[in-house]
């Protein structure tokens, strides 16, 4: 079952108004769409998501909802379109989750785990062309090595990059999961290099799927069109999971907030309580930001704009 991650803390950011208009940019499984609506009562809650199989598992959990729902199968960088096509001209608040889900994960055939057995694909959207098995099998060793690196933050990028390309072809998840935990000297040895209990294919997975689905690049297209989707005093709430991500948002933030087109609203990063994270050791890597659209009068590096210390 999928857990929504930082719920409490992601409604409390949005400072949900009854009669507001919200957007749910990453709707998934529907857990954060169902706690907006919660909270609407003449409002309305735009969701969408990528990915066709979400959107279907979407509108059956919310169907008590529909009234005051409005659900789309479309990437979130097309939502400042959307909006339009909706005649919107401005929102009350704006969630993205950036987190794959869990469904993703327990279904093999999407080829997202390490640990089940499926074919090496990892696509969010399966209309998409590009593959995992297309980059794991056809790139040459240099760029397979700089992409492990770049996406997965992997310091042995180029002994995994090194093994795949003589093992080729590789035919599956676990074929390759296997494969990397056997040329970085096998589990154990693997989580000592790292100092941490995961799986040695971890980041190699993470910088794959990243690569396939352009997250970083489409996160960014995203945070531009963001603000102009907004109404004045909309909020923007983001949940990353990994230090790429929160990077890309924490930087975007404080361009917006020295401009003056934007108030953070979290000094700090937040993150789960404890109690969530024993509950959901998903949650664990998880990372909220919030920020706040202010008047267009707004002065850059305002002390109104301004809000957010440096934090990691």
């Amino acid at each position: 079952m999928h857990i929504p991650v930082l719920l409490g803390e992601a409604v409390e950011w949005l400072a949900i108004r009854p009669e507001g208009v919200y957007v749910d940019a990453t709707a998934g499984a529907g857990g954060h769409s169902r706690a907006i609506l919660e909270n609407l009562t003449t409002g309305r809650l735009i969701a969408l998501d990528k990915d066709p199989l979400a959107i279907e598992i979407a509108q059956e959990a919310l169907l008590p909802y529909r009234h005051k729902l409005t659900l789309v199968n479309e990437d979130f960088t097309g939502l400042f379109q959307l909006l339009r096509r909706l005649q919107l001209t401005g929102v009350d608040g704006i969630l993205a989750d950036l987190g794959y889900s869990q469904m993703q994960i327990e279904t093999p055939g999407r080829g997202f785990s390490l640990k089940a057995e499926g074919p090496l694909d990892m696509r969010m959207n399966p209309n998409e062309r590009l593959t995992a098995a297309e980059i794991v099998n056809r790139f040459g060793e240099r760029a397979l090595a700089g992409l492990i690196y770049k996406f997965g933050e992997e310091r042995r990028s180029q002994r995994i990059a090194r093994a795949i390309v003589r093992a080729r072809p590789i035919r599956s998840t676990v074929h390759l999961a296997d494969l990397i935990e056997a040329c970085l000297g096998g589990r154990r040895a693997a989580s000592r290099a790292i100092g941490k209990r995961i799986h040695p294919a971890t980041r190699t997975f993470q910088a794959l799927r990243i690569a396939v689905n352009r997250e970083l690049e489409l996160l960014e297209a995203f945070l531009q069109a963001a603000p102009e989707c907004l109404a004045p005093q909309g909020r923007l709430v983001i949940i990353s999971f990994h230090s790429l991500e929160d990077r890309i948002v924490k930087r975007q933030f404080q361009q917006w907030a020295r401009a003056g087109r934007m108030r953070n609203l979290t000094r700090h990063v937040v993150r789960p309580a404890p109690s969530e994270v024993w509950a959901n050791q998903r949650s664990r890597s998880a990372r909220l930001r919030a920020a706040e659209r202010l008047p267009e009068s707004s002065p850059a590096g305002s002390p109104e704009a301004a809000g957010e210390t440096g934090d990691s």
